[in-house]
């Protein structure tokens, strides 16, 4: 039997919302396909369907603590989390890991946080009305609310917010190079380390405060805990900010859809699902898995030690899931998608990215009922050369 092809996939900075055309391909034509990416080295496999992705993102024959010490193709031309990260470990170290974390997303620290998100929101909605428009939402509005949402949650004093901005925007950049990111991974590493260890003195209620009990109690070591601190504050500050981003900017392209929430307010948290489903977040993949056995997934066979991706963009736009899932519908009640993840590594903060872009959508256009674009929308500014995708701008007028 001949080899299956390996597809060169150095993802094109799209527009706006628009779905990478290689993957829309391999989901309805090739779904378990081999691809090379800019960065590492050989191939890897690539898992496309829905039910595909949630059978490589559970099954424990699929390793992340394999990746290490490997240089599989990727996008970034540097691994994003520390190697000590619970990014790159299996249960039952991961289960381990996860369970410090899950203790810092708990009832009521969720409401202190809403409460929190709710003022910080209005603040800076105060200041973009007293400001006028045009403005640039992403400066003013979707930047500072997410990065001073996950500041509050890590522990962070507001006047480290600028540092934090800097380094998880060098670290998340595929194109800055890596040796920028690794010394912007090094110094916010030792910003976490040191935080920490004052928590150890002097415990708050915060999440360096839950990762410096658990170094007390010897439940994680320094490594594990610093690097819990250091994915933490990337992924809340960056993947919000530029998700919510690309949901005001849905919804100001869609005015059927902006006109439907603006009249049925309870539409909100539904319509967020269906945002989140829709909107293709992230250029390529994330992190791989190693196959450490033969496994068949799709029909097809991964030999053992060969690397395999998946892709919960493409999951979430399987039509045997998702009836007309090209369609952005408000009305989908049905509605599994993967935007977070699935399995072990399900996003921790999943809950809290939520109820930020919920509170951003309700209160901007309460404030701001006559928002819309300031330029035409063929003149927005993308980011480029960016591991998760977004407006660099996003000029808007009320």
């Amino acid at each position: 039997m001949a080899e299956p092809q390996i597809h060169f996939w150095a993802p094109p900075d799209l527009p706006g919302l628009a779905f990478d055309p290689l993957l829309a391909r391999l989901l309805h034509e090739e779904p378990v396909a081999r691809v090379k990416l800019p960065n590492g080295e050989g191939h890897a496999w690539l898992a496309t369907r829905y039910d595909d992705v949630r059978f490589v993102s559970v099954d424990p024959r699929f390793s992340r603590q394999a990746v290490r010490g490997r240089q599989v193709t990727r996008l970034a031309p540097h691994f994003i989390p520390m190697d000590g990260a619970v990014g790159f470990a299996d249960p039952p170290d991961h289960t381990r890991m996860r369970r410090v974390v899950a203790s810092a997303f708990t009832a009521r620290s969720m409401r202190r946080l809403h409460e929190h998100a709710q003022r910080v929101a209005d603040r800076l909605l105060d200041r973009m009305e007293s400001r006028g428009g045009p403005l640039d939402l992403m400066a003013h509005l979707n930047r500072p609310f997410p990065l001073a949402m996950v500041c509050a949650l890590m522990g962070v004093p507001d006047e480290d917010q600028s540092r934090m901005a800097h380094w998880s925007d060098t670290i998340i950049s595929a194109a800055r190079g890596r040796e920028a990111s690794e010394q912007a991974k090094a110094e916010m590493a030792a910003y976490f380390r040191d935080l920490i260890e004052r928590r150890r003195a002097e415990p708050e209620e915060d999440l360096a405060g839950v990762l410096a009990a658990a170094l007390d109690n010897e439940v994680l070591d320094q490594d594990e805990a610093v690097g819990l601190a250091v994915l933490i504050q990337i992924g809340g500050a960056h993947a919000v900010r530029n998700n919510s981003a690309n949901m005001v900017y849905a919804l100001l392209t869609r005015p059927g859809h902006l006109a439907r929430l603006r009249a049925e307010p309870e539409l909100v948290p539904q319509a967020v699902e269906e945002l989140l489903r829709y909107i293709p977040h992230r250029n390529a993949v994330g992190l791989s898995r190693i196959a450490l056995e033969d496994v068949e997934v799709g029909g097809v066979l991964i030999p053992a030690g060969d690397p395999v991706y998946v892709s919960y963009l493409t999951a979430n736009r399987d039509p045997e899931v998702f009836a007309d899932p090209e369609q952005l519908d408000f009305d989908r009640t049905h509605n599994p998608h993967v935007a977070f993840g699935h399995g072990p590594h399900y996003c921790p903060g999943a809950t809290l990215a939520r109820m930020e872009s919920e509170i951003l959508l309700r209160s901007l256009w309460d404030r701001f009922p006559d928002l819309k674009l300031a330029v035409p929308d063929e003149e927005l500014v993308w980011e480029r050369g960016a591991l998760i995708r977004g407006p660099k701008e996003l000029p808007v007028r009320w």
